[in-house]
């Protein structure tokens, strides 16, 4: 049994379990309001699920991509969770759940995820149909592209959320298969965050 985080579009907390699927979930598709949020979603998709923190086998986090700001506070509290529970963080894609998701109600094949990347640029990335392990088989991305020039090479899927429920019910699948880890434990940051570091005062001798 998994909590699942993701804050690369708006704000989507859920409880899973491999067998009995998505227990509660609570989303927002406001990208603002991320760190406002994120903690009371939390608290209630525990409360809902009726699961208990010491209960859960890990902390599944959706990776991106996505704004620096917005992204790193799901990052951040789902770490901060996996650490106070004394369990493992499970990275996870966001695209891919999308994919995922967007598969499991219409069928397997081609398609093009694609979500806001704000300043008018879009993140896409491409997928084909599901694996041995039912895990979404991605072909290329994610990239990022004017928000008027996206490539079409598959049926156009555009996400205004990513739903907690399919993050952790990939990272439930990847494990049953012993696939993991699906990405590495660092932000799916597709362009550099707008503050960069001072080079400070030159100090005169």
């Amino acid at each position: 049994m998994l909590l699942a985080i993701d804050t690369s579009t708006g704000t989507s907390v859920a409880v899973v379990d491999h067998d009995g699927g998505i227990l509660a979930e609570h989303s927002t598709d406001d990208a603002m309001r991320h760190a406002e949020v994120v903690g009371a979603f939390i608290r209630d998709a525990l409360d809902d699920a009726g699961v208990a923190p010491t209960a859960l086998a890990g902390v599944a986090a959706g990776m991106g991509p996505g704004p620096f700001t917005g992204l790193r506070v799901g990052i951040a509290a789902a770490h901060a969770f996996a650490i106070g529970i004394g369990r493992a963080l499970v990275p996870v894609p966001s695209h891919d759940a999308i994919a995922w998701a967007w598969m499991l109600e219409h069928g397997p094949g081609r398609v093009q995820v694609v979500t806001d990347a704000r300043r008018r640029e879009s993140a896409v990335s491409e997928y084909d149909g599901l694996d041995d392990a039912g895990l979404p088989v991605r072909l290329a991305g994610p990239a990022l592209f004017p928000r008027d020039e996206v490539p079409l090479h598959a049926v156009r899927h555009d996400a205004s959320l990513v739903r907690a429920g399919a993050v952790g019910m990939l990272a439930e699948l990847a494990f049953a298969a012993g696939r993991l880890p699906l990405a590495a434990d660092e932000p799916m940051y597709l362009r550099a965050p707008d503050v960069t570091p001072s080079a400070g005062k030159q100090v005169l001798r």
